[in-house]
């Protein structure tokens, strides 16, 4: 029997796989992983308390850094919870430039996440595929906004802004142009037998050990939970619109990876509808009071961003400030369950693992 010395390894807090200032420390019995412990906090910025002495507009900003590659979900999260709490009605136009947004944010952040996973486990051409493709939304978003990764779009009661002349057109565009890319990625990713290889079978838990540890999204869906908040509680025209929400059987990260993947087909699904349906002109904005005071009491509100149910909490003393302000955070619940997948496995596959999660360390430390 051969006898080894245990290893204490630090993957991060500057690992390229981490995709941000996070940490893991594994204990390695060989190659095989016996211990492994997130550490994270590298990246905390106190939102929730910041949020204290802030007007709810001023908040907004905040949410675009919460995470950085779906801004406009968490935007959302925030104003259609005061929405609620103040019975505001939000016009049609608002709600539909809303919904375009908050579905082309969906795909741009599979395409980060797609792009990122392969080249984490040795495949470079996707990377730059995903970004290409990648930034004909992000140039959309910079045409509405101003803004590429940080928005500030959404605001309590509508929008910031209406869509520009031909920008509808543009997103109408789009959908068959991606359409295609993404029967391409399968061509060159999903079939290839070294990355089957690497992914199949891999991290793969029951539905059980999912809803035990609150797992939300694609992480939830890969073990058959039928459960997307678009569908299971819906909010905004969500329930105006057909889609399918794709589940896996297996639990493990091919399962995810096609999920993912289907999710962006679902999504250009909805805009299809939704540019078609696209109301004429009309306001963006509703009656707001020009001071956002919300009345006393609280509330949670959830909503499904690409990486699964973000919510918020909000506690209101009548004022213009929230008195306490939390944020159900996908990345860091999903990240849970990391140390009992990684146990027993390899280092090559703490990578494969950690990927297929799909945590951003903004989301995990707010």
């Amino acid at each position: 029997m051969i006898r080894t010395e245990e290893l204490l390894l630090n993957v991060g807090p500057q690992h390229p796989s981490t995709h941000g200032v996070f940490r893991i420390i594994v204990k390695l019995d060989g190659e095989v992983i016996t211990e492994a412990t997130p550490v994270m906090g590298y990246l905390h910025r106190g939102t929730e308390k910041l949020a204290e002495d802030l007007n709810y507009t001023q908040i907004i900003p905040y949410t675009d850094r919460m995470d950085y590659v779906s801004a406009m979900t968490t935007n959302y999260v925030l104003c259609h919870a005061v929405e609620k709490m103040m019975g505001l009605e939000v016009p049609e136009r608002a709600e539909f430039m809303r919904l375009i947004v908050m579905e082309l944010q969906r795909v741009a952040s599979h395409l980060v996440w797609w792009g990122t996973y392969l080249l984490d486990i040795g495949a470079m051409s996707p990377f730059l595929f995903a970004f290409r493709d990648r930034e004909i939304i992000i140039n959309l978003f910079n045409e509405l906004c101003g803004a590429r990764l940080t928005y500030n779009y959404m605001r309590v009661g509508g929008v910031k802004w209406d869509a520009p002349p031909g920008w509808i057109e543009q997103v109408r565009d789009f959908i068959p142009y991606m359409e295609g890319k993404l029967d391409e990625y399968h061509n060159l990713v999903s079939g290839n037998e070294i990355f089957l290889a690497r992914i199949r079978g891999v991290g793969r838990y029951d539905a059980e050990t999912a809803i035990n540890f609150g797992l939300s999204g694609a992480n939830l869906r890969s073990t058959g939970v039928d459960w997307d908040l678009r569908k299971s509680k819906p909010y905004s025209l969500y329930d105006r619109f057909e889609f399918d929400v794709p589940l896996g059987r297996n639990g493990d990260c091919y399962d995810r990876y096609n999920i993912r993947l289907e999710e962006v087909r679902q999504s250009l699904r909805i805009l299809k509808q939704a540019v078609e349906q696209f109301p004429g002109p009309g306001d963006v904005m509703g009656k707001v009071p020009r001071v956002i005071r919300p009345p006393a009491g609280e509330l949670y509100v959830g909503i499904e961003s690409p990486r699964g149910e973000i919510g918020c909490h909000i506690v209101s003393k009548g004022k213009a400030e929230p008195y306490r302000l939390k944020f159900r955070r996908p990345s860091f619940v999903n990240l849970q369950i990391l140390p009992k997948l990684l146990v027993g496995e390899t280092m090559t596959n703490l990578i494969t693992i950690l990927g297929g999660i799909d945590i951003v360390v903004g989301e995990v430390d707010c």
